[in-house]
């Protein structure tokens, strides 16, 4: 916990995307906040009415669940309802998640508790943070929702460990729930009427993963265009097309950015001052459409930052515990809008990898890359160069097209057809997720293919591609001869992912 920000993130007032990556990835403290109390309280009064014996029916509170909706549970049952509901829906398969996307479930169902609409005790609330704040991290299968009543199978698996039940990772070591705690001088929590419900209602699953995945989709469809600038000056292309007077005839905001980004990237080029006067008229659309495509990208990355930010600070919890006092049966856990944007967001990362990859065919075809070897190999026969490199790529791209076929659009029944309808948001997210990371990859191959390029032309590349190559050199020894480039890959990929290419690129 050395690492730990010391400036806490508040639940039950607003979060951030930016105040979930502190939490998830830096592991930035968590409080409860005033108006939070507050607003546990309140809606915790509203339910105490339907605890007494005689009381009506209400759902969730002294009902079963989903189908069993109808089933009246006696008054001495209503606690042990709760931990059999947990137990029951921790139906999860596949690899755990990653203790980001973890804390990241953690924080925001701690927040959405703390809305004031699920009527639980500020025991509940204060467990979670607890466990956040002290590192002890419930073990989530993957697998196992379909997002119709939020991702009920991974938050059961979430709070499994709050009664001490499950496993979770402490101290970077597998224990069971109960162990987890005790070594982290945590108690479990005996649950109360409605809570178990109130922790596994809501899209917190695919809402953690996808949005700590835009946070990097976001960094990369910048980098996106470092890449391509990159491949640009390698390839001679030209920088007309990104004028302002161009893009101001069609003035969407990504292409308005992509643009002035490119024409920064691609200032003071000796390249480009070396065949100012040449007969090309037109370069292929993976370049002089940069704008267009990367643009169109951010656009959709930015449309899925506000579905995400809203979802986020939202109550997703069912029934709701209304400010009036009436506890209503709703659909706001129902995971569409999320899986909607998530699917957006897979197609606008995979759109970004294929651009990439047909300008890395460019770079390599001694037909289009005007004047470069063969697959940029130094005697070329004897070396095949980059010749596998686009083939990686394409594969990946691939790969990217079918992750981006939509899963909001897909619906099996569950629940005896009361949940006749569902979302597939989870899959969704997990997909967003796979595709964002091929992207990464794509990219990184591109810089070091391009790279290459520039330094097989003998001029300098615009400031900002100039500065990328350079980067790139300090990582990746000079190509003189085949060797296994996966490495190089891998040390640029480090740079594209943890921000570096971009930051040096434009002197950040």
């Amino acid at each position: 916990m050395s690492n730990m920000e010391t400036t806490p993130v508040i639940v039950g007032d607003r979060l951030s995307i930016e105040d979930l990556v502190r939490v998830s990835w830096d592991r930035a403290p968590v409080r409860l906040g005033e108006q939070g109390h507050q607003a546990i309280a309140r809606a915790r009064a509203h339910v105490a009415p339907f605890l007494e014996p005689d009381s009506p029916p209400a759902y969730g509170i002294n009902t079963g669940f989903g189908a069993l909706a109808e089933v009246r549970i006696g008054h001495d049952d209503l606690t042990e309802l709760q931990h059999r509901l947990i137990r029951s829906h921790a139906v999860g398969v596949g690899t755990h998640l990653g203790r980001a996307e973890t804390r990241g479930m953690m924080l925001m169902r701690a927040h959405v508790l703390a809305l004031g609409y699920s009527g639980v005790r500020l025991e509940v609330v204060e467990k979670l943070i607890e466990m956040l704040n002290a590192g002890v991290h419930p073990r989530i299968p993957s697998k196992g929702s379909v997002g119709a009543s939020g991702d009920l199978a991974p938050l059961a698996h979430l709070a499994l460990v709050i009664i001490g039940e499950g496993e979770a990772e402490y101290m970077d070591e597998v224990l069971s729930g109960a162990a987890a705690l005790e070594r982290a001088g945590l108690a479990p929590l005996r649950l109360e009427a409605k809570e178990g419900l109130s922790l596994i209602n809501g899209t917190q699953g695919m809402l953690a993963i996808g949005a700590l995945a835009l946070t990097r989709a976001e960094r990369l469809a910048e980098t996106a265009d470092v890449t391509g600038a990159m491949s640009l000056e390698a390839l001679k292309g030209s920088m007309g097309p990104f004028h302002e007077a161009i893009v101001e005839a069609r003035p969407h905001a990504g292409a308005l950015a992509s643009a002035a980004h490119l024409r920064a990237l691609l200032a003071e080029s000796e390249i480009a001052e070396s065949h100012a006067d040449c007969n090309e008229v037109q370069d292929a659309y993976s370049l002089r459409c940069m704008p267009q495509v990367h643009g169109a990208a951010r656009d959709a990355l930015g449309f899925v930052r506000g579905v995400l930010e809203v979802e986020m600070n939202s109550a997703t919890d069912n029934p709701l515990v209304l400010p009036d006092g009436r506890i209503q049966s709703g659909g706001n856990f129902h995971g569409q809008p999320v899986a909607a944007a998530l699917d957006f967001a897979t197609i606008a990362v995979t759109d970004l990898a294929s651009i990439a990859e047909r300008r890395l065919a460019q770079l390599v075809d001694p037909s289009l890359n005007r004047g470069l070897p063969p697959f940029l190999a130094i005697q070329s026969g004897l070396n095949s160069g980059f010749m596998m490199a686009q083939v990686t790529a394409a594969a990946l791209v691939s790969e990217c097209k079918t992750l981006s076929h939509p899963k909001s659009v897909d619906s099996i029944p569950t629940s005896a057809d009361r949940e006749d309808h569902v979302s597939m948001g989870m899959m969704s997210a997990r997909h967003f997720d796979v595709a964002v990371g091929h992207l990464g990859h794509v990219l990184a191959i591109e810089a070091v293919v391009a790279r290459e390029g520039i330094r097989q032309r003998g001029l300098e590349a615009g400031a900002g591609a100039e500065r990328a190559s350079n980067l790139l050199a300090t990582v990746i020894p000079p190509v003189t001869e085949d060797r296994a480039f996966h490495k190089d890959f891998e040390a640029a990929r480090g740079l594209v992912l943890s921000g570096a290419l971009l930051a040096a690129a434009d002197e950040r």
